[in-house]
């Protein structure tokens, strides 16, 4: 099948269609919790972060808070947390340079953004999105997995699938279509086990495993 601009324009209305208005899963209050909740979500579910932010935020919910647990006290929030020794030297680091150089505020600036220990490409997209309105393309997991089987963006590094989901996506549905994607991904399109004979668009997919004939 040949996915053309007409079909990828039907999948991306399907996909609005049935994920309108989702967003973020992670439970944050402000762009600090917010920041911290996604360094935190690196090889882990967005249930677990939940788990851990709800029970370090009521108390450790800002950089200078955060600065006072020092290594040892920030592992030990987060030790149910996959890498947390990793993340703990992250979120340390990333606070002392927001006390020091943004007064404890989180940069709007994607080039800032990526200068913060445990904030990648895909950290950044989000919160520039998610906190400051900014159209931009987060590729995690799901929307990796996903754009590929659809044949929406295809690409060996999420860098090649967000440079071909922006060509393929209108600039203003950028950060809705990231919710879109990461939605489908996990109710519909999973890794090991897709749910082609529940997707809506598995008569346009080309690795639908639902035989059309």
């Amino acid at each position: 099948m040949r996915i053309t601009k007409a079909i990828k324009q039907q999948m991306i209305d399907l996909l609005e269609q049935n994920y309108k208005n989702t967003t973020t899963a992670l439970s944050y209050s402000t762009p600090f919790e917010l920041l911290v909740a996604v360094i935190l979500s690196a090889q882990c579910t967005d249930v677990r972060v939940n788990i851990i932010t709800a029970r370090m935020f009521p108390q450790y919910n800002t950089p200078e808070k955060i600065l006072e647990l020092g290594q040892s006290g920030l592992e030990a929030a987060i030790r149910d947390c996959g890498l947390y020794r990793s993340k703990a030297k992250n979120i340390l680091a990333t606070c002392e340079i927001l006390c020091r150089k943004y007064g404890g505020q989180v940069p709007d600036s994607f080039d800032e953004l990526i200068k913060l220990p445990g904030v990648g490409r895909k950290t950044a997209n989000v919160l520039l999105s998610q906190l400051f309105g900014v159209p931009a393309i987060a590729v995690d997991t799901h929307v990796f997995r996903v754009a590929n089987r659809l044949k929406l963006a295809t690409g060996d590094t999420p860098l090649t699938v967000e440079q071909g989901l922006m060509r393929a996506i209108p600039r203003e549905k950028w950060s809705d279509a990231h919710h879109w994607l990461i939605w489908h991904g996990r109710k519909v399109c999973k890794a090991a086990n897709p749910l082609c004979d529940h997707c809506p668009l598995h008569e346009l997919c080309p690795s639908s495993q639902i035989d059309s004939n």
